[in-house]
C-alpha cells in the first residue's frame, strides 16, 4: 500500500494545445507501479480550462473544489464539489474553471497506458 498526500506530488504543467493555465499531480502513476489506472489531480487557475479533447477511452473524474463546467458538443454544465462524472470513450469535453478569482480542482481516472 502507498499513501500519498495530495498537495506533496509536484504540480506539473499540462502542455496540450489548447490547455490554459493547467497544472496536473501524477497521486498514483507508472511511477507508482500502479498497474491498471493513473490518478491525476488537476488545478485550473481562474479563467483556466484543459483542451476541448477526445481520446479512446473512458475516465472518471470528482470534483474536488471550485466553480468549474463540464464542457461537451451539447453545451456546459456547472459541477459542484462531489459530483462525479464518467466521460465515455470519445466523447468530446473539456473542463473549465468559471471563476476569475480562485483556483478549481479535479480529480480524474485513467487506464494507465494513456498516462504520460
Amino acid at each position: 500500500m502507498i499513501i500519498k498526500k495530495i498537495d506533496d506530488v509536484p504540480m506539473q504543467d499540462v502542455k496540450m494545445d489548447g490547455a490554459k493555465d493547467v497544472k496536473v499531480r501524477v497521486v498514483f502513476g507508472p511511477a507508482d507501479n500502479a498497474p491498471t489506472f493513473a490518478m491525476r489531480v488537476f488545478e485550473l487557475a481562474p479563467g483556466g480550462h484543459t483542451p476541448f479533447h477526445t481520446h479512446p477511452f473512458e475516465h472518471e473524474a470528482v470534483i474536488l473544489d471550485g466553480d468549474i463546467a463540464a464542457v461537451t458538443e451539447h453545451g456546459d454544465t456547472p459541477l459542484d464539489k462531489g459530483d462525479v462524472l464518467l466521460i465515455t470513450p470519445d466523447e468530446k469535453h473539456q473542463f473549465k474553471n468559471r471563476s476569475n478569482s480562485k483556483p478549481a480542482r479535479f480529480m480524474c481516472l485513467v487506464p494507465i497506458e494513456y498516462q504520460k
